[in-house]
């Protein structure tokens, strides 16, 4: 009897059901609030392509104003070849964003459409000769604004 007794008075070490349980709770909880605002901060990240590329773009569609005295005929991709002369290339590194450009003699739109399969579908942000940015199109939730290009669900740029 002494034997079968000091084999039930060693501490058996180990979790119970209920510390398992709450632990997991506790996770759970964790990653109800950090899973959307993770998602909605790489979502934003991606935003930073078309403002950059848009930047870019106008800054470059200047600077041909200022040396031919006139915007250019045509905006064309990189991968179609040379610009050739009165055309301006629309960004390489497009990722998140698809680009076109509208020219008329003395005015231009650039416009950078969102990506569906990169998650930025429903993001559309324009810019023209009067650094007049605006966003014309977010997906539901958010806040369209015609003076900047939005960063934020409530407008905030």
């Amino acid at each position: 009897m002494t034997k079968s007794r000091a084999s039930r008075t060693r501490g058996v070490t180990g979790f119970t059901l209920i510390e398992v349980m709450i632990t997991v709770a506790i996770i759970a909880i964790i990653g109800s609030v950090a899973l959307p605002n993770y998602l909605d901060y790489v979502k934003r990240s991606k935003l930073v392509e078309a403002k950059t590329n848009l930047a870019d773009m106008r800054t470059r569609l200047e600077q041909y104003f200022l040396d031919n005295r006139a915007y250019p005929t045509a905006c064309i991709a990189p991968a179609n070849g040379p610009a050739g002369a009165g055309n301006i290339y629309l960004p390489a590194n497009a990722k998140f964003f698809a680009y076109a450009c509208a020219l008329a003699p003395n005015t231009y739109t650039v416009t950078a459409t969102g990506i569906a399969a990169q998650g930025v579908g429903d993001f559309v942000f324009t810019i023209d000769q009067t650094n007049a940015r605006q966003t014309t199109s977010v997906p539901a939730g958010w806040t369209t604004s015609t003076t900047c290009w939005v960063s934020r669900k409530n407008g905030d740029c």
